[in-house]
């Protein structure tokens, strides 16, 4: 009896490390679509005109970026949405919103100043008054949201602001039916390719903002 009790437990202490590893694995899957799915309640609560002005503003790097996601001819909000509905999970949804909100997100970086890379709530409420003013509220929640994909420290706060805030919160998603979700066989390594692009994108914002006022804060000191 104690030799089957003892490779009973055996077997337990054996199976409790591919346990962890497949909840992880799970917890990580239900994260990333919640995630994609308040980007894509973004989307779905701007306007036409409003995306519409998002791409007038683009400059032609950008305008050329989007090109290459968005394929099979003239950009408008339409071909947009249309993309969007047949990418939502392979990295079509965040690759549009990182060309749509990149200048929105050059933006709060600067306004954060050093508290960029994990603010509060109480810092990005303070902020986030003008980048609306700047950038409109569709674009600042687009913005949110793709941090949120992205996994950004403070992503908990943000997604509290898009749930609560009255400036920014996202309208009741509307009820539409449910295809079975199947989660696409994305590569690894094109999924891991944009986390490092985003993550640079995001540090050389940084640094730029940083730049900008330690020479700010020359000129106010010079003679």
């Amino acid at each position: 009896m104690k030799a089957i009790t003892g490779g009973m437990l055996d077997d337990s202490l054996a199976d409790a490390p591919r346990t962890r590893v497949a909840s992880r694995a799970v917890n990580q899957v239900k994260n990333r679509l919640q995630a994609l799915g308040l980007l894509d309640r973004s989307f779905a609560a701007a306007t036409d005109e409003e995306l519409d002005a998002a791409l007038t503003a683009l400059d032609d790097d950008h305008r050329d970026a989007l090109d290459e996601i968005v394929k099979g001819g003239d950009v408008d909000a339409g071909r947009i949405r249309e993309t969007i509905a047949h990418g939502r999970l392979d990295g079509t949804l965040e690759g549009i919103a990182l060309v749509l909100t990149d200048a929105c997100l050059a933006d709060c970086i600067e306004q954060l100043g050093d508290h960029a890379e994990n603010p509060t709530s109480d810092q990005l409420r303070e902020v986030l008054p003008g980048i609306v003013e700047r950038h409109g509220v569709a674009i600042t929640r687009m913005m949110l949201a793709s941090t949120i994909v992205g996994e950004a420290p403070a992503s908990a706060i943000i997604r509290d602001l898009l749930k609560n805030d009255e400036l920014v919160k996202l309208p009741p998603a509307e009820p539409r039916p449910i295809p079975p979700m199947i989660v696409p066989d994305v590569d690894p390594e094109e999924r891991a390719a944009l986390k490092a692009k985003r993550k640079e994108m995001r540090e050389r914002k940084q640094a730029a903002a940083r730049a900008s006022r330690e020479q700010a804060a020359r000129a106010r000191h010079r003679p």
